[in-house]
């Protein structure tokens, strides 16, 4: 069944327990301790890095004439969960996945956080197995494919906010945490964002600064109506 997954992510691996670890979700190795597999969590931090890096380079050499701001929307869009997410459908991901019971039974598979999460292991798998050379790969054939030209959909929402606010004097923007939900491994946040003490809107992510654009972009539409 493995080997189904090799092939789509188009890489054999030399030492298989790599991509074993990288499809381990923490809710299956907590409950699974006498297991040898550790939670993806770590591998997820060193893909994170290794993604973050190559996209940069590639966008800084082939985007010469864009600036820093461009650059850095452009490269949110590629890495953001719903891209990565897309990614995983692509390669069917979600099938072989190692879950706890709990995030079995709770959908897990389909889960936008989980899937990207892994996505990002599964790339650091690579790289601890073949390299640089290896991770490029993966890269290019699964997230350079992909490459924003005219349109860039993953706006930075607070940037955008803070922008259209200030084309008036003495406006005050602040970002509350309102709520959080669900377990320290795939925890929900909620916060609203306000001017001048008015909330424009509330926003959900999987963290702080997701549930911030995600509020932000909601304010922003609550202002142009």
């Amino acid at each position: 069944m493995i080997k189904d997954l090799e092939a789509a992510i188009g890489y054999r691996f030399r030492n298989i327990t790599l991509l074993q670890n990288a499809l381990a979700h923490s809710s299956y190795a907590n409950e699974q301790w006498h297991n040898s597999l550790k939670s993806n969590e770590r591998l997820e931090f060193l893909g994170d890095s290794i993604l973050g890096m190559v996209v940069a380079e590639h966008l800084y050499h082939n985007f010469p004439d864009r600036p820093e701001g461009d650059l850095t929307r452009m490269r949110a869009d590629m890495v953001c969960e719903k891209s990565l997410a897309q990614i995983a459908e692509r390669i069917d991901l979600g099938k072989y996945l190692l879950l706890g019971n709990g995030e079995e039974q709770n959908g897990g598979r389909n889960r936008v956080s989980i899937l990207s999460d892994a996505v990002e292991a599964v790339l650091a798998a690579c790289y601890l197995d073949g390299g640089m050379e290896a991770a490029v790969q993966f890269i290019h054939r699964f997230v350079l494919c992909n490459v924003p030209a005219a349109e860039m959909k993953n706006v930075d929402y607070k940037t955008a906010l803070q922008e259209l606010v200030q084309q008036k004097k003495n406006q005050q923007i602040s970002y509350r945490l309102i709520g959080e939900k669900g377990p320290d491994h795939d925890k929900s946040f909620f916060v609203e964002v306000a001017l001048n003490g008015t909330v424009l809107g509330k926003g959900t992510g999987s963290s702080k600064k997701r549930a911030e654009q995600d509020a932000a972009r909601v304010a922003i539409e609550t202002l142009k109506k």
